[in-house]
């Protein structure tokens, strides 16, 4: 049996400089920014080494932030109400604020720089 659901996600980009600004604002860390072949990528902090799941944003010809696509959750925990003040002036939109989702926490749903429809969850 596995162990997580996912074990990697992509955001697509089409600015990669205005997309990595946004998500750098909103969650106060930095994106470690790598090329591979055509894949211009922003990596997420994670502790993959013990079952962490990663995640970027992607800017790669022929793929861009689309609304309505897959919906990745940003694990924000303990700073969910925080995360939801800073999207606005970092060029983003609140789709849905703090949701309780009980037992299972609390969620907001959000519209990224690029067109991209993402949540956040927190177990508090």
């Amino acid at each position: 049996m596995k162990n997580n659901a996912i074990n990697w996600f992509e955001i697509y980009v089409s600015d990669f400089n205005r997309a990595r600004t946004f998500y750098e604002t909103i969650l106060v860390e930095k994106l470690e920014e790598s090329v591979h072949g055509p894949c211009h990528m922003g990596m997420f902090s994670c502790n993959c080494e013990n079952g962490g799941i990663g995640g970027a944003i992607v800017k790669m010809e022929g793929y861009g932030g689309k609304p309505g696509g897959t919906m990745v959750y940003l694990n924000v925990e303990g700073q969910l109400d925080a995360v939801i003040a800073r999207i606005p002036a970092a060029g983003g939109k609140i789709h849905q604020g703090r949701m309780s989702i009980a037992p299972h926490g609390f969620i907001a749903i959000f519209e990224d720089t690029e067109g991209n429809i993402n949540g956040l969850h927190s177990m508090t």
